[in-house]
């Protein structure tokens, strides 16, 4: 198994499991107004989508005590477009704790990051208060993208869609909000920001178009901009600095 069948089997089980403990029928959903991610990065200077990710299956741990509150209200008023935030403990050091914190202190749209693999989880991302939810061409059938990103949207959040190579693009459809190109390969972790420059132009230009993972230099975001990419997710170049979020402050700024 590579490591991306690895999460998804063991995301199939932490759901299994999180369905018995928290049927859709006991989530209590709070009467709240989504903010679109599409909008604000149509709308930004920046376009930086800040990422809080303590650990990673490649790196290990990034930045294990990393204050979630400290940080994302940090990349929130120091210039960050949204927030990506994730939820996948096994491998990433998250949990949905962390997402309710950072909902509470930021003020941008906040993308969901995790492997979603069933419908439950979109309920679970509507419950923790996110905006945006994930979903991997990698991990998911054609059929199951267009479900979901339909069931999404009922359920009032955007859906960014993630492919990685160009057998990938098949799984676009005119129901998703964002298309998202991550340079970094879910099945062996090698990282090419060429990626993201290979498949732009092969995107439909109706759609915002995000270059994630890899980002490390003003000079990668101002190169992609001219190959239309409006948004760029940046974790760990940010979360490996002792202050993230000053880290992203000193990046805008130079960047702007």
């Amino acid at each position: 198994m590579n490591i991306l069948d690895k999460i998804v089997a063991n995301k199939r089980k932490e759901v299994a499991e999180r369905k018995l403990l928290l049927p859709i029928s006991k989530m209590i959903f709070e009467p709240k107004k989504s903010l679109s991610l599409k909008q604000a990065l149509l709308c930004s200077s920046s376009g930086i989508i800040a990422e809080f990710k303590r650990k990673s299956p490649s790196k290990g741990w990034i930045h294990q005590d990393a204050n979630i509150v400290r940080v994302v209200g940090g990349y929130s008023e120091n210039g960050a477009t949204g927030i990506s935030c994730l939820t996948d403990f096994q491998y990433f050091g998250g949990t949905n704790e962390d997402f309710l914190q950072a909902r509470k202190v930021s003020a941008c749209p906040m993308l969901r990051k995790d492997f979603v693999i069933d419908e439950y989880q979109l309920y679970e991302a509507k419950m923790i208060g996110a905006d945006v939810v994930l979903l991997i061409a990698a991990a998911l059938t054609k059929a199951e993208v267009k479900r979901f990103t339909l069931l999404a949207h009922q359920l009032g959040l955007e859906v960014l869609l993630e492919i990685h190579n160009e057998q990938e693009l098949d799984w676009i459809c005119d129901e998703v909000d964002l298309v998202g190109v991550n340079n970094r390969n879910l099945k062996t972790f090698v990282t090419d920001v060429q990626i993201s420059i290979d498949l732009a132009s092969k995107i439909p230009a109706e759609f915002v178009k995000i270059s994630e993972s890899g980002i490390s230099s003003v000079e990668t975001v101002r190169r992609l901009r001219t190959f239309g990419f409006q948004g760029f997710l940046m974790g760990e170049n940010f979360m490996k600095n002792t202050q993230p979020e000053e880290a992203l402050r000193q990046f805008v700024n130079a960047l702007n």
